[in-house]
């Protein structure tokens, strides 16, 4: 073995052999239970951040986890064609080009994003590769391949002809930005420092010019006011219900209306009422039947005001109205103001509220089997905390708007027949997977598709079931066999956006939940705390990690952090920690093969054992256990502590140099037994490390198989030996461990250089046992520490220029003899 684990050697050489070999390949077999996890698919946006690593090292070590324990194992790998991200990526692209979406055209346009799909799809796809994942590569799914493209339209038939799928003119989340519609999952709040205007609204009529105080945030949609609302409680406004006000700035009259939903405390604790942008003034709209009238278009520009503001974008025309507000007198004050304000998840810029028609589709119906499945724990999350969070969503949810107005997607199924001046006929539209020969209605035989497309989180709801062609009906094995699948492994930050949707789909479309567990990890943060970003300069590249420290170091690192359900904060030190660790695995294994020679595993080692090994095996079979079942529930981060914790601190720090001591001293066969067993231990850790750390347990598995012969082929088989009294080994261990480990301190405070020999006697007060502890094993307490001469007994009186360690069972007396001025300690102490 080399020296220096060569991790870019070996990691090549492994990634290369898994795929090369289809270690991974999955095929249906009735004589194994299936073990399923399907890849959340990154979008063609460019290339994995640590998230997506973390993500994919941890369903990386369910599955090879899984592997083990025999089952028939199937990753699925894929990739999302993102929908308003990667459009936004390609239109930055061609800007630089100097051209823009429009100039090129649809057609065109679709060509340059396929383009951009194919290269930065290859990179994520190599990427996984080095990070070394177990994906079944015969699989790679696309979200817009013809196969999957005829599940999202198989989908959308069926919602539509079922009634639940609707075309209808409602208030919308818009950017003006992206040119879309997006849905309220689409929107993230920040607050943001603003103004709060108080305007007189006059009383129509009054002869003692009386007006009411209105507060708002947003001046500029005075022209779409329809009415102002008070709270039918507030005593202070309640003589103005009913009564009418003249709209500033105009000749239009408004009603004071009332509804609960105003609240009392904003402002004046009067609003205006304007539907067309605001969704509070949308529901008022609705339950008092106000007309709706739109002020601001989808380029946030304003609409139907006076001529001197049509056209000027919002904040423009904002000013300018505040202003001739303040001239006409109608601005009465204005306050600094802090709210939270929607932009867009993907350019950041504000959301506006408008009126626009769109696709909906209705969800109460097909939400309450979703709830059931979670509430009577078909479903599981892990940590079971979300689950409450999903029921609470789920129990208020809203109709989902499935158009966006974007070019890159998946084309709604919808065709319009058409007149031979391209005029849509007043013929019922078309729903069907193809264009329409003719139209059923008239015989007309010209159509035009639907312009929209639909949302990405539509088809990436279909995940579970599109990537086995649920599309396709004819002998669908694999549908059959893999689904339902076995876990999702996912952030929470999109649990309401996919998560909640593959549930209503799976159900709604099978009848069969999508995956019974649901593993949620957090956000990946800098060591600060802060979620990392571009602007922000923090962003950690996982492949630039993995060419600095190696890939296992990578996977250990992000594996350790991953409390189930919280965000983790990663810095370069936590690789640093996990390469060390790496290297410790490395170095151990060296020791184990530099000594074997012609060794074979002595079967019945179970014989005869000192009662280090006793010991070793006692908390081997502990790690194991806890391992295991920290494994099973998700808890990978106690996995990786229990490891390291045996592996470090037990097994290399006190077995293997208990054991260089007594391959020392005995004969050629009692070297082989210790070997033996040394080899065993290890062997059987790397095995619980493998799903974590593949690359370096996989080499040394090799290297040591071509040495000796196997252990086992069952990879949870421990010795067993019934005779061990595990109590009496574990205190006599941690007996011995103790008196070692208060004479390495002491000797290190008081910087005595461990190659001095000094001398120690112990002075047994009341416990017979430690004293035949110590006598016993007098030999590792004189090599661990130093010592050149031990002496034990009972009322023992304390020597002169010595210093006492006191236990509640035993007095330690060093005798120092020269080597340390004691008087001169005590004065300096």
């Amino acid at each position: 073995m080399e020296k220096i684990f060569n991790f870019r050697a070996i990691e090549k050489k492994w990634c290369e052999y898994w795929v090369k070999n289809k270690t991974f390949y999955a095929k249906v077999d009735d004589n194994k239970k299936p073990f399923v996890i399907l890849i959340p698919p990154a979008n063609v946006t460019g290339s994995l951040h640590m998230g997506h690593a973390l993500n994919v090292v941890l369903q990386d070590i369910l599955i090879r986890f899984k592997k083990l324990q025999g089952y028939n194992t199937l990753w699925v790998p894929g990739i999302d064609h993102g929908g308003i991200a990667t459009q936004n990526v390609v239109e930055k692209l061609i800007k630089k080009e100097g051209e823009t979406k429009n100039s090129l055209g649809r057609t065109n346009f679709l060509k340059k994003t396929w383009q951009w799909k194919n290269e930065v799809s290859n990179k994520i796809l190599d990427q996984l590769k080095v990070i070394g994942c177990a994906l079944d590569w015969d699989r790679i799914v696309f979200t817009m391949d013809k196969k999957y493209s005829r599940s999202v339209k198989k989908a959308f038939i069926w919602l539509f002809n079922k009634g639940l799928i609707y075309r209808k003119k409602r208030l919308v989340n818009w950017c003006y930005k992206c040119g879309t519609v997006l849905s309220d999952m689409e929107i993230e709040y920040e607050s943001e420092r603003s103004s709060l205007w108080y305007i007189k609204y006059p009383l129509k009529d009054s002869t003692n010019n009386e007006y009411v105080t209105v507060a708002t945030t947003r001046p500029e949609t005075i022209f779409g006011d329809v009415a102002v609302a008070v709270n039918p409680t507030d005593e202070r406004y309640i003589n103005l219900i009913n009564k009418i006000v003249n709209l500033p700035l105009t000749k239009r009259e408004l009603k004071v209306i009332s509804d609960y939903i105003v609240d009392k405390s904003f402002g004046s604790g009067v609003i205006k009422v304007t539907p067309a942008h605001d969704i509070i003034d949308n529901e008022i709209a609705n339950r008092n039947n106000l007309e709706t009238i739109e002020t601001i278009d989808i380029n946030a520009k304003i609409i139907n005001a006076s001529e001197e503001y049509n056209g000027l974008n919002i904040e423009v025309a904002r000013k300018k109205i505040v202003l001739k507000l303040k001239e006409k007198g109608f601005l009465i004050k204005t306050e600094d103001y802090v709210h939270s304000v929607g932009k867009c998840y993907r350019c950041s810029s504000k959301i506006e509220f408008l009126m626009s028609e769109q696709w909906f589709l209705k969800v109460k119906e097909i939400s309450k089997k979703a709830i059931d499945v979670v509430s009577e724990g078909k479903i599981v999350f892990h940590p079971k905390s979300w689950g409450k969070s999903y029921n609470l969503w789920l129990k208020n949810i809203k109709d989902w708007c499935i158009s966006r107005q974007i070019w890159w997607g998946h084309r709604i199924p919808v065709y319009y027949c058409i007149d031979n001046n391209g005029h849509r006929t007043n013929c019922i539209p078309i729903v069907s997977y193809n264009k329409p020969k003719s139209c059923i209605y008239c015989k007309n035989k010209n159509f035009v598709q639907d312009k929209d497309v639909l949302d990405t989180w539509f088809s990436s709801a279909l995940w579970p079931i599109g990537v086995f062609n649920w599309g396709d009906n004819k002998n669908n094995f694999d549908l059959e066999y893999f689904y339902p699948t076995s876990v999702l492994v996912t952030g929470y930050e999109i649990i309401y956006l996919w998560v909640v949707r593959m549930i209503q789909f799976g159900l709604e479309f099978t009848g069969k939940i999508p995956y019974a567990d649901i593993f949620i990890h957090g956000i990946v943060r800098d060591k600060f705390g802060k979620k990392m970003s571009k602007s922000l300069g923090n962003v950690v590249d996982p492949i630039k990690i993995i060419e600095k420290y190696g890939t296992d170091s990578l996977r250990f690192a992000l594996a350790q952090s991953a409390v189930p359900g919280r965000d983790i904060q990663i810095s370069d030190e936590a690789f640093l920690i996990s390469r060390n660790f790496i290297n410790k695995i490395w170095n151990a294994s060296r020791f184990i093969i530099m000594n074997i020679t012609d060794i074979d595993i002595v079967k019945n080692c179970i014989h005869s054992l000192d009662f280090i090994d006793e010991w070793i095996i006692l908390e081997l079979e502990n790690t194991v256990s806890k391992v295991k079942y920290a494994y099973e529930s998700y808890s990978i981060n106690i996995v990786t502590r229990e490891i390291y914790d045996f592996f470090w601190s037990k097994y290399c720090n006190w077995y293997i140099e208990f054991s260089k001591i007594r391959m020392m001293v005995n004969s050629v066969e009692t070297k082989k037994r210790i070997l033996s067993i040394l080899i065993y231990i290890f062997k059987y850790i790397l095995q619980l490390m493998y799903p974590i750390t593949p690359f370096i347990t996989s080499e040394i598995l090799q290297i040591l198989n071509q040495k000796i012969k196997i252990v086992s082929k069952n990879n949870f088989c421990l010795i067993k030996n019934k005779n061990i009294k595990k109590n009496d080994i574990v205190n006599k261990m941690l007996n011995i461990q103790d008196i070692i480990v208060k004479i390495r301190a002491f000797r290190n405070e008081m910087n005595i250089s461990s190659k001095i020999q000094i001398e120690a006697i112990f002075n047994v007060l009341d416990d017979n046992n430690i004293l035949e502890i110590i006598k016993e094993n007098k030999k590792y307490i004189k090599y661990f520490t130093n010592i050149n001469l031990i002496k034990f007994g009972k009322n023992i009186t304390k020597p002169k220029n010595s210093v006492s360690i006191v236990t509640k069972t035993y007095e330690i007396f060093l005798v120092l003899g020269d080597f340390i001025n004691i008087e001169k300690e005590k004065k300096d102490f």
